[in-house]
């Protein structure tokens, strides 16, 4: 169902928290988590997560 179904991911400057979701999302769908952020900086916004944290959290996403 998910293939068929739009999704909005949104924050207040639309580079941070929304950033750091989209990495997650092409962690998911198959990037490495530490390309990630070059990955939607380079295809979103280049300025795109924006704190030490948010790079953190993208790098250990995919780690059970």
């Amino acid at each position: 169902m998910c293939a068929t179904q739009r999704v909005e991911i949104a924050c207040g400057g639309g580079r941070g928290r929304t950033g750091t979701a989209l990495a997650c999302l092409a962690v998911i769908d198959g990037v490495f988590a530490y390309e990630a952020v070059d990955f939607i900086r380079e295809h979103y916004d280049r300025r795109a997560v924006e704190t030490p944290w948010q790079k953190r959290y993208i790098r250990r996403f995919a780690v059970p």
